[in-house]
């Protein structure tokens, strides 16, 4: 069995930096063997993010590319803040927000793309826990996807 990190790497994706807060807050936080992550966003890896809102500017299968990239985001925090990927055990609750249109109504869809990453560098078993997606009004500078979590550390 690969480890998380070998996992990542056969992706073949690149990390972009870890994002810095835009408010007063933690992007993340270890409470015993749990890690909280922040929202975090759609942070390209230049280090623009990717803005515009699903059903409108954003089409679905591009909204899951940006909910990817948001999974990124929050990989480059772990990495940044706990040194290896290898240091979480599984994911356990994923809050996916989705900044659409009042008729849109595909938000798993969407949020499918940080979910589908996640299983890729964790295994199913651990890297798919509980999870909401949920449509938003707006979203901090207009991105089309804000994730937060809840992992389990080893």
């Amino acid at each position: 069995m690969n480890s998380a990190e070998q996992n990542f790497k056969e992706t073949g994706l690149s990390l972009p930096p870890a994002p810095k807060p835009l408010g007063v807050y933690k992007p993340c936080l270890i409470d015993g063997k749990y890690l909280y992550l922040s929202g975090h966003g759609t942070v390209q890896d230049d280090g623009t993010l990717i803005i515009g809102r699903i059903g409108d500017t954003i089409d679905m299968e591009n909204g899951k590319l940006a909910a990817r990239q948001v999974g990124l985001a929050m990989l480059a925090t772990i990495k940044e803040n706990l040194g290896s990927l290898d240091r979480v055990k599984r994911v356990i609750k994923v809050l996916g927000m989705v900044n659409c249109t009042p008729d849109f109504e595909r938000h798993p869809y969407i949020i499918n793309g940080a979910s589908e990453l996640f299983a890729k560098v964790w295994g199913e078993e651990n890297g798919i826990g509980v999870r909401s997606a949920v449509g938003m009004g707006s979203l901090p500078d207009n991105i089309p996807v804000e994730i937060e979590a809840l992992f389990e550390l080893v």
